[in-house]
């Protein structure tokens, strides 16, 4: 694919958000926060998907309530925080390039007619334009704290639907990790410590180097310590829950860095 094709099927226009968002750039605190699914955004030139109206506002379209968490706690931590703007439909931020569920025909049972029949080109467009630039930002925010050196703890923010095929799920958040369990572990013995939650231990999902990029790629590749936090939905779908969830992990989360941080 040369490069003249390439800029034929250009996707991001004038008026369209950018990738990503940055919060608190150089924050001082040693979390940096990340959120692959804070935003449901649609490129102009994708119209709606051909979704049917109000799907994209359901946990298909994006993680419900996790950017109102994430713009909390970066202002209570005051720290660095980038949000991904677009929808999940779009193109899935936290899944490997070469995983059948990047870009989705189908999820939860709601066709997505514009990812039917993807060209190549159309599909390295999303790539090129969403896929990259969200990633090359956190690469960069952690390629300038190493440099410095500052601490750096990963946590990538989530949030999860309370049912899912007809299943209620139980747990009022879960800790998520693969080979490394040290924070997930530290973080999932606080929260359970809080004594009016229940937490997921790798649930509802589990981390893996085929269903998941953020953790593998800029957590454990770099041996940084990493934890991915799910909040289920429907306690942070408006600003209140979104404001006790923040204030919640504002408490725990500097213990934890003061145990586990290291330059």
């Amino acid at each position: 694919m040369d490069a003249d094709s390439l800029a034929i099927e250009a996707l991001l226009q004038p008026g369209d958000p950018a990738p990503f968002e940055l919060l608190n750039r150089h924050g001082a605190s040693p979390w940096l926060l990340t959120a692959d699914h804070a935003g449901q955004a649609i490129p102009r030139a994708l119209g709606d998907l051909g979704l049917p109206p109000g799907e994209i506002d359901r946990h298909i379209g994006w993680d419900i309530g996790i950017a109102g968490v994430a713009r909390e706690l970066a202002t209570l931590l005051d720290a660095w925080t980038i949000l991904q703007a677009y929808s999940r439909l779009v193109i899935d931020c936290n899944r490997p390039l070469e995983s059948p569920t990047l870009i989705v025909a189908s999820s939860d049972g709601t066709a997505v007619p514009a990812n039917a029949t993807l060209t190549a080109q159309a599909r390295a467009a999303r790539v090129r334009e969403i896929f990259r630039p969200y990633h090359d930002a956190i690469v960069e925010a952690l390629e300038q704290r190493r440099l410095a050196p500052r601490p750096t703890l990963l946590m990538t923010l989530h949030s999860f639907t309370p049912a899912m095929a007809g299943v209620a799920r139980p747990w009022h958040c879960g800790v998520l990790y693969h080979r490394d369990a040290r924070l997930a572990h530290a973080l999932r013995d606080a929260l359970m410590a809080e004594g009016d939650l229940v937490v997921g231990d790798n649930q509802p999902y589990a981390v893996s180097d085929s269903s998941d990029y953020a953790i593998p790629v800029h957590g454990e590749a770099r041996g940084l310590p990493h934890v991915e936090l799910e909040i289920r939905q429907d306690l942070i779908a408006d600003a209140d829950g979104q404001r006790q969830w923040a204030l919640r992990l504002a408490r725990l989360l500097p213990p934890l860095a003061a145990r586990f941080a290291t330059a």
